[in-house]
């Protein structure tokens, strides 16, 4: 079905309100992952589109956790020869993963290296440039509607009390300045990972940062795209420790267990180091790949599938549910499905969203418009690669 996205809210949701999925039944605390539901929410959002060369289809699904902090954006045409596929795993809320689904790709669209036809510039400015869109005033009333019920009644009390002058909300994106109460605001401190995936004709780009992840499947074989940045990666632990941070039990100044993300602003504020040297950075990790007939599909999805999963067990399972199975959004639900722990506690009990997008030809022709175009918007590291010409590398 590429004409229109499939929005599959299972029970009385409508899609739109998938990521803000209130708390029924009786709620329980569990260890490391915080607060879990006495009986996980397996209503799923789901979607499907296309182009003339390249089908994808995706699903989310809250699970175990009090509150859906995924989000995500799938648009097989970014323009007429670019596609684009996202995935954001938000932590300490939702307001930064649905600030980058809403807004990452345009600033991509927006930046001058991208009408120049440099994409890894272009995306690796965009990393950059929704930490500082998510600062002043502006940017915390963004978040405010984007974020939790408190945060929004937060933000209706101080409507109240102050509005923004006449037009000033309807300024043009780029200028992004407001002027309010809180005009130094210094950013969020919660924060997002964000896993990009754009393809224009046969180049495929993958942008990272944190450990949400793209792997390609060539032949039947897993190859990562991403690393997953964790902070005892010697790389990051460097940079942490530099910028006069510290690691506790794997975790960044003893609380994130993440070495790069979007937002997280407490963890950025060196004023003399710049922003990829920072505790924790947005900068992503850029793997470019020329695609060939071998590839079939990628798969990018938040953490809480690579936790139960390895790459390659993902391809096989995916590999064979696509043997009985047409609608790739089908597949991805099958994927949650089984993921989802049985019960609460340990791997299998995070949010969970996941993008199959599956080559339908040879990638030398490019990616052009169809009438029918579908949007949902909420590097390459060998996986134990052989020296072949199997590397997507080489």
């Amino acid at each position: 079905m590429f004409g229109s996205v499939a929005k599959i809210a299972r029970g009385d949701r409508g899609s739109a309100t998938v990521f803000a999925i209130g708390v029924f039944g009786g709620i329980r605390l569990g260890g490391d992952m915080g607060v879990y539901l006495s009986t996980p929410k397996t209503e799923k959002y789901s979607g499907e589109g296309g182009n003339d060369r390249l089908r994808y289809g995706l699903a989310s699904m809250q699970g175990w956790r009090t509150t859906m902090e995924d989000a995500h954006t799938a648009l097989p045409r970014l323009d007429e020869c670019t596609s684009f596929f996202g995935v954001y795993d938000g932590h300490g809320g939702k307001a930064v993963s649905k600030f980058c689904a809403k807004h990452l790709h345009l600033q991509v669209l927006k930046n001058e290296a991208y009408s120049s036809g440099d994409l890894a510039t272009s995306v690796l400015k965009s990393f950059f440039r929704m930490d500082e869109m998510m600062k002043g005033q502006r940017g915390w009333r963004e978040l405010a509607e984007l974020g939790d019920k408190g945060q929004k009644f937060t933000g209706m009390l101080e409507g109240i009390i102050w509005s923004p002058k006449p037009g000033e909300s309807d300024k043009p994106e780029d200028t992004w300045t407001e002027e309010g109460p809180h005009s130094h605001f210094p950013g969020p401190t919660s924060g997002s990972t964000a896993c990009v995936a754009i393809i224009r004709n046969d180049e495929l780009i993958v942008a990272n940062a944190g450990d949400s992840r793209c792997v390609l499947s060539r032949k039947g074989q897993a190859y990562d795209l991403s690393k997953d940045h964790k902070p005892d990666l010697d790389a990051e632990k460097e940079r942490i420790l530099n910028a006069g941070g510290f690691i506790v039990a794997g975790r960044v100044n003893g609380s994130l267990n993440l070495a790069r993300a979007i937002g997280d602003m407490e963890l950025k504020q060196n004023e003399f180091l710049p922003a990829e040297r920072q505790i924790v950075t947005a900068e992503p990790e850029l793997n470019t790949v020329k695609l060939s007939e071998d590839d079939e599909f990628i798969v990018l999805a938040c953490d809480g599938i690579w936790d139960c999963m390895s790459s390659q067990e993902v391809v096989d399972f995916v590999h064979k549910e696509m043997n009985t199975e047409d609608s790739l959004s089908a597949v991805c639900e099958k994927l949650l499905d089984h993921c989802l722990a049985p019960v609460s506690g340990g791997d299998g009990c995070d949010n969970m969203t996941v993008i199959i997008v599956k080559f339908k030809k040879p990638s030398k022709s490019a990616a052009t418009s169809s009438t029918n175009q579908s949007v949902s918007s909420e590097e390459m590291r060998p996986n134990e690669l052989d020296d072949g010409p199997s590397d997507p590398n080489k």
